[in-house]
């Protein structure tokens, strides 16, 4: 891979990794139009989300320290002694420091239990396509008939657990980890900014061990002939970093007071073009 392909797919990546389109997706039909002609693989497309989960520590480094910190007075029982007190009962904050590990169960257990799956049939592009079109359809209806009147402090374990799930379908490309979660949250009552603070906290542990995690288990086969190149991947991942930082901030003002409708069809239109793209034989499926 070309560094300047590079380049072109962290662009991809920090512009769509945060909006309910599916980044995995994209990486998934850019990467095969370019001259280089092939899927960039799973194991790219992990390693180089760390670039935009980067963008979400330094955007949200003031609430994940309150969280952190929150979570861990309370577990050493410093507000209260007891197992609820431990668990959160006393305080919002360590509350939500505990969904967010308990909704990342699903994504690591599903994960790792498919990750062949996840790496061959799960990204062909039939599949994406209809994906993209069906969890479209999804947050449309999700953003329609959701009270959207919940807060994050009003989330309880039963909504992580289910979370944590919404988020796991992410796994196949064309469902989208943002697009997921908020889905989710929305059904759940939930503010689209709250869905959506969530869905990025939420993502955090997930992403940020799976690129790792692949960048160890892959650091041979990247470095192999036909692969990306480790060089490729630590450019698109800065890439990511720094365009995925000015989305955040885009797509938090823009939620306050716009549906995802935008998102839906854009979605549609998406799923169209690759369909499009897969019958005139200009990329394939798999």
């Amino acid at each position: 891979m070309e560094w300047w392909e590079a380049v072109v797919l962290g662009l991809v990546q920090g512009l769509t990794e945060f909006l309910p389109i599916s980044s995995s997706a994209h990486i998934r039909v850019v990467g095969a139009l370019l001259p280089h002609g092939a899927d960039p693989g799973a194991a790219f497309t992990a390693i180089i989300q760390i670039g935009t989960e980067a963008a979400v520590l330094l955007y949200f480094w003031r609430d994940i320290v309150r969280i952190v910190s929150s979570w861990w007075r309370a577990l050493v029982g410093r507000d209260g002694p007891d197992a609820r007190a431990r668990f959160g009962a006393r305080n919002a904050d360590a509350r939500l420091g505990w969904f967010v590990i308990l909704g990342s169960v699903p994504v690591v257990v599903l994960g790792v239990l498919l990750k062949d799956v996840i790496e061959t049939a799960f990204r062909n592009l039939y599949l994406t396509a209809a994906v993209l079109v069906v969890f479209g359809l999804v947050l449309a209806w999700a953003d329609r008939v959701g009270a959207k009147k919940r807060e994050l402090a009003e989330l309880n374990a039963k909504d992580a657990t289910a979370l944590g799930f919404w988020q796991a379908m992410a796994l196949i490309p064309g469902v989208s980890r943002s697009g997921g979660t908020i889905s989710g949250g929305l059904f759940l009552g939930l503010t689209r900014e709250a869905a959506a603070r969530y869905s990025f906290l939420l993502a955090i542990p997930a992403v940020l061990g799976s690129g790792v995690f692949e960048l160890v288990t892959e650091w041979d086969s990247l470095q192999e002939p036909g692969a990306p190149g480790l060089t490729a991947t630590l450019i698109a991942a800065v890439v990511a970093f720094f365009v995925g930082f000015g989305v955040i901030v885009w797509f938090l003002r823009l939620i306050t007071h716009r549906s995802f409708m935008p998102f839906v069809i854009y979605r549609m239109v998406f799923a169209g073009v690759i369909v499009a793209l897969l019958v005139t034989g200009t990329i394939s499926a798999t």
